[in-house]
């Protein structure tokens, strides 16, 4: 066992893990952030990314003890200190980028990275981007629009499929 501090979503969590302890789990059990889901344990789905400083990361594919000492943010960190929502999550929310839900705290936070690296990203970048991230039931065209009009990008050339 050893002791891990990882500061998530701004506040210090510390436990006491096992080195096989994986982030994913550590955030889920020790500072009980859910919305980071389990998706797949393989890296496949990307159910599970979660800002590492300031990078996407899969959290199922890191040690907890890799990320002692360093800031994570998860779903629950998106969100304005109001409960507000962040202008991604809005955008999903506005053109149903979300059908079941699972994949959305995932899809959000590799949106979010994506947007922060090219803000005005094209339909193919974002795309390319979310291969990552797995979606079983929206067929991805209200995710790609959302995240383009969180980007402040017109939507309405995005074909319905």
């Amino acid at each position: 066992m050893t002791k891990a501090t990882i500061t998530v979503n701004g506040k210090p969590v510390t436990a006491e893990i096992e080195g096989r302890t994986l982030l994913v789990d550590f955030l889920r059990e020790k500072a009980h952030k859910t919305g980071t889901h389990v998706g797949c344990d393989t890296s496949q789905c990307g159910a599970c990314v979660v800002h590492v400083n300031g990078v996407a990361v899969k959290s199922c594919t890191m040690f907890a003890a890799e990320a002692d000492g360093a800031e994570v943010t998860t779903i629950e960190g998106m969100a304005g200190a109001d409960g507000s929502l962040s202008a991604i999550q809005a955008a999903f929310q506005e053109h149903h980028g979300l059908q079941c839900g699972f994949c959305t705290p995932g899809m959000i936070m590799s949106a979010s990275a994506l947007l922060k690296e090219n803000p005005k990203p094209t339909e193919a970048e974002i795309r390319h981007y979310l291969e990552g991230n797995i979606c079983r039931c929206t067929g991805y065209h209200n995710i790609v629009k959302a995240i383009m009009a969180a980007s402040g990008q017109d939507v309405t050339s995005i074909a319905a499929e």
